[in-house]
């Protein structure tokens, strides 16, 4: 995996003064991210929410109070801070990334908005580093294309998992997409389904509303 933080990019919409179309190629897209301070701007530009509809995914995921969340890839924290309020006081978020800047910015974030049930994880590009049986449901948005072998990191989420858990992925469809990677390193529903079920999940739920991305919620069978 070469990086978990999210490769995403601000969206061609009305109003976004600095639009940045796709990637066209995965050096370009690794040229974008050398600068963590643009790409944090990106990735919390508010034209971002134009089509990854937040309120909508958070009400598709419908937490509860007290669940236990782990944000495979936070990145800037974008839904890190979303989950946090969403699962309450009682309720712990796991802001993982292999990035030390992306960790630093969302401890900075965490304490100048005084958030206290959120645990930064600099994890390793093979292992998400978290507990055993200790998480209730993994987020994964735009980030699964950046892990190198899916079966073995499958394994891992799978023993972090609580009985009962859930693996959500929020990815680009294979596409040619007015944002985020080149065509050539997204992975398609398809073949993400097939994945999934070869490593023992069944896709429980599905939904269509975002523009640019599939939203699969798998459970063990």
């Amino acid at each position: 995996m070469r990086a978990l933080a999210p490769f995403l990019f601000a969206v061609a919409v009305p109003g976004l003064a600095h639009a940045q179309a796709a990637a066209s190629s995965p050096a370009e897209m690794q040229h974008r991210h050398g600068d963590p301070r643009s790409y944090i701007a990106s990735l919390d530009d508010p034209a971002r929410d134009a089509y990854q509809k937040p309120d909508d995914v958070l009400k598709a995921l419908a937490l509860r109070e007290g669940e236990v969340v782990a944000d495979l890839g936070a990145g800037s924290g974008y839904f890190t801070l979303r989950f946090a309020r969403a699962v309450g006081p009682s309720g712990r978020v796991y802001a993982v990334d292999v990035s030390p800047d992306m960790i630093r910015h969302v401890n900075h974030r965490l304490r100048d908005q005084k958030i206290t049930n959120v645990v930064t994880v600099l994890a390793d590009p093979d292992d998400p580093l978290l507990p055993d049986a200790s998480v209730d449901r993994v987020v994964i948005v735009d980030t699964w294309h950046h892990i190198e072998d899916h079966a073995s990191y499958l394994g891992r989420l799978r023993r972090v998992l609580k009985p009962g858990g859930q693996i959500v992925h929020i990815d680009f469809q294979k596409r040619d997409l007015p944002i985020g990677p080149p065509t050539g390193m997204k992975i398609a529903r398809a073949e993400l389904v097939r994945e999934m079920e070869a490593a023992g999940f069944r896709l429980a739920a599905e939904h269509t509303f975002l523009p640019y991305q599939y939203f699969l919620v798998f459970t063990e069978r």
